[in-house]
């Protein structure tokens, strides 16, 4: 087994560890495991020749996600952006360690967390790329969930920012995922107001 496949494997196991599980297609997986194997398809697709950093931190970008919960910090966007800060370096600092384990290099654990970390966001390609393949998993895996219990004007306003993280390529493969009518509605009201 070569790098890159044994770090997709210690990940993958680290995420099926994840309490949540999603039915999806009748199959059920835990949750942070299906995100992570979807956002690295959504990166695959949307830059077919990523290197193998990408590659990497598409599949631990939220690794132990629920080892430090939400409602361990305050309310509001404070708290919210405290817990989303914390989070990346806790994610940042496992797959380190995996990375570390399997035998990859600094140079290129050190490109990992860059992109894990989100740093130069609008300036890194491959950073952006993540960007757009986290927005469209949410697009195509939590959108729909995200209606039934959120107001259409806090729905409109997360779609908004929701397009403005992503790059045209991001947006184009937006614009092709199937929706419900609800789901495209709210798009298309969310892109009129903009």
């Amino acid at each position: 087994m070569n790098k890159l496949d044994k770090a997709f494997e210690l990940f993958d196991n680290y995420n099926k560890r994840s309490p949540e599980h999603i039915l999806w297609d009748n199959v059920d997986y835990p949750v942070e495991y299906f995100y992570a194997v979807k956002l690295h398809e959504w990166v695959a697709r949307l830059d077919p020749l990523a290197d193998e950093s990408l590659l990497l931190a598409s599949r631990c970008q939220h690794i132990g996600r629920w080892e430090i919960a939400r409602k361990s910090y305050p309310d509001g966007r404070v708290g919210y952006l405290k817990w989303r800060s914390d989070l990346a370096k806790y994610h940042a600092g496992i797959a380190t360690e995996i990375l570390s384990e399997v035998g990859y290099d600094e140079q290129t654990i050190n490109r990992v967390k860059q992109i894990v970390l989100k740093q130069r966001l609008k300036t890194d390609s491959d950073v952006q790329t993540m960007e757009n393949a986290l927005c469209l998993v949410f697009l195509q895996y939590q959108y729909d969930e995200l209606i039934a219990k959120t107001t259409e004007e806090k729905m409109i306003d997360i779609l908004r920012k929701t397009w403005g993280k992503m790059s045209d390529p991001g947006r184009e493969a937006a614009l092709s995922l199937q929706y419900s009518e609800q789901g495209r509605d709210l798009i298309l009201k969310a892109l009129k107001e903009d």
